[in-house]
């Protein structure tokens, strides 16, 4: 919530380069502070498991795709994730650059709204326990498509601003009630010995993903302007809740195998 006002105010009060100085001298600082830790600590016995393989990223999406609703979550998730960060560069030409907003305003308008994400996750487990998990899921999943569109319609000074402070705000709610259902979910349908596989092959899909996204929407952008590719973006994420799966009640069963009913978790931090 502070590091976007207090860099972008930085950026405005001090200039690019300093501030970039002042980011990269933050990192040494917490180098040190890591070093100053010290204290004994015993070797890492080697573990008899190979290290990860392209062949378990293969079982990872094998078990992905194998399994009905987390096959419909994993291309809605990566979809949602690709098509939004694929507009945060634009949108920081289209404020900055083409509509005169001010460094400070800029943060404020992705700092404020970072208040939702804590006010989503911590309306998650009630929403769960009063609604059940399937509905949460589809409801939240469905409305955090639905605000980036708004985002195309920005115009410049107060009114702009608001209207950014709005739909961030909404956004970042919607994905804080959807994120701990969603991977609380993934968790309870993918047997132990497969987490790490899973959670891999997810998370190399969803970074290639956003990176091939934000390239093509940068040359889209150049052949049109970011406010076209602002609300292409938008539209195409008007469509991801079909990715939604009806039924997320699924017989444990990975890759043909039978598997015992998922244990209970101890509730925590996802």
């Amino acid at each position: 919530m502070l590091g976007p006002p207090l860099g972008n105010a930085a950026l405005g009060l001090l200039g690019p380069v300093t501030t970039v100085v002042i980011d990269a001298f933050s990192y040494l600082l917490s180098a040190l502070g890591l070093r100053a830790i010290g204290g004994p600590e015993p070797r890492p016995a080697r573990a008899d498991a190979p290290r990860l393989r392209a062949r378990d990223l293969l079982g990872g999406w094998r078990h992905i795709l194998n399994h009905p609703a987390l096959r419909l979550l994993f291309f809605n998730t990566v979809l949602v994730n690709g098509l939004i960060l694929a507009t945060a560069p634009l949108l920081a030409v289209l404020m900055l650059n083409q509509l005169g907003f001010a460094s400070w305003q800029y943060g404020l308008a992705f700092g404020i709204p970072c208040l939702g994400g804590l006010l989503g996750s911590r309306l998650a487990r009630p929403l769960v326990a009063s609604f059940g998990q399937h509905r949460v899921l589809r409801t939240a999943g469905a409305l955090r498509a639905c605000w980036p569109i708004g985002l195309a319609f920005m115009g410049p000074g107060t009114p702009g601003l608001i209207l950014v402070l709005v739909v961030q705000f909404a956004l970042v709610t919607c994905v804080g009630v959807f994120n701990p259902v969603f991977a609380t979910y993934r968790l309870d349908q993918t047997a132990p010995d497969r987490v790490v596989r899973t959670l891999s092959a997810w998370s190399v899909t969803s970074n290639a993903t956003v990176a091939a996204l934000t390239a093509l929407w940068g040359l889209l952008a150049t052949a049109t302007s970011p406010r076209v590719a602002i609300a292409t973006a938008g539209l195409l994420l008007l469509t991801t809740p079909l990715l939604l799966p009806r039924h997320t009640q699924e017989d444990p069963v990975m890759t043909g195998t039978h598997l015992p009913p998922p244990q209970p978790r101890t509730p925590g931090p996802t």
